[in-house]
């Protein structure tokens, strides 16, 4: 089969449309004469004369009329196959599973007021959170997730980001715990007690240590947990302090039994943001999940800013 020139059906659509070289040159903004060597291609092409004088208007031969409507709906369909997405999506019938990767805080957080949100404008939409062992970039570049939640960290430049709410560390301890018998936690107290820390890196140490280790001071970590709930849990029922960031607390359920407090040493802020593929940056449905999410953070971040 020989090549087909596609940039051919445009013209023979607005030429059987116009029946007129003049007219369809106008249309599509080229010269009468560049058309009409169009036209002699389509000829060439379809083997027939296509368009024929009769008088001073040009009339479709049999095949042409026979063409005009299959080639209408083509050219129809090519013009809307390469124009932008624009806003086609219709939320009410999308029918889609996103998978997200995010921490058990954030979906503790943030899971309820989404799913919430979700169903009621877009009750076919299903969300599949998968935990976070990493922040290994490739299950977004091969497609395996959607969307990722968390603190920027991967060495993958091309990923797009977006900033959902800024929460900070505290300390917590339980109820009654003698580190908050007396007004203002100093740093010689706070290191004064054994602590159980959060990392899926199995790291004893933290920014909290290096500020610290600056006034001369050192905390005993005498635990590490993978996750919040973990150190929520301990907390709870033992003399450990903890250090979580203020959003893990949550609602009263999460927090039941313990204390928070502001930390004695600075700490750098924690930037949670939406992470996604370029893949998906224009995807019509990938962007109403990413607004739709960072508005629900919106609403939740009184509980996780400072």
């Amino acid at each position: 089969m020989h090549n087909v020139d596609l940039n051919l059906l445009s013209s023979l659509d607005m030429l059987l449309t116009e029946r007129s070289v003049t007219h369809a040159a106008r249309r599509l903004g080229l010269s009468p004469s560049a058309m009409s060597r169009t036209l002699a291609r389509l000829r060439v092409a379809t083997g027939d004369q296509l368009l024929v004088q009769a008088g001073r208007t040009l009339v479709p031969t049999p095949y042409a009329e026979q063409l005009a409507e299959q080639v209408h709906e083509l050219a129809r369909h090519a013009r809307a196959v390469l124009q932008p997405m624009g806003n086609a999506l219709n939320i009410a019938t999308l029918d889609r599973t996103f998978t997200i990767r995010a921490n058990d805080g954030f979906v503790d957080l943030v899971g309820p007021a989404l799913i919430a949100t979700i169903a009621q404008t877009a009750p076919l939409v299903r969300l599949c959170f998968v935990p976070k062992p990493d922040k290994d970039a490739q299950p977004l570049r091969e497609g395996m997730l959607d969307l990722e939640v968390g603190v920027i960290g991967s060495n993958a430049p091309e990923l797009k980001t977006r900033l959902l709410f800024q929460d900070r560390f505290v300390g917590i301890c339980r109820t009654g715990h003698p580190l908050l018998n007396k007004p203002g936690v100093t740093a010689e107290r706070y290191a004064s007690y054994p602590h159980v820390v959060v990392s899926r890196k199995r790291r004893f140490f933290g920014p909290v240590d290096d500020a610290l280790a600056q006034q001369g001071l050192r905390r005993t970590v005498v635990m590490v947990v993978p996750g919040c709930a973990n150190a929520l849990q301990i907390v709870r029922h033992s003399d450990l302090i903890g250090l979580v960031p203020l959003s893990s607390l949550g609602n009263g359920a999460a927090s039941a039994g313990l204390q928070h407090f502001e930390l004695p040493v600075p700490t750098p802020p924690i930037k949670v943001s939406a992470i996604w593929h370029p893949r998906l940056h224009a995807d019509p449905a990938h962007r109403w999940l990413r607004e739709t999410l960072l508005a629900v953070c919106n609403r939740a971040q009184p509980t996780a800013t400072i």
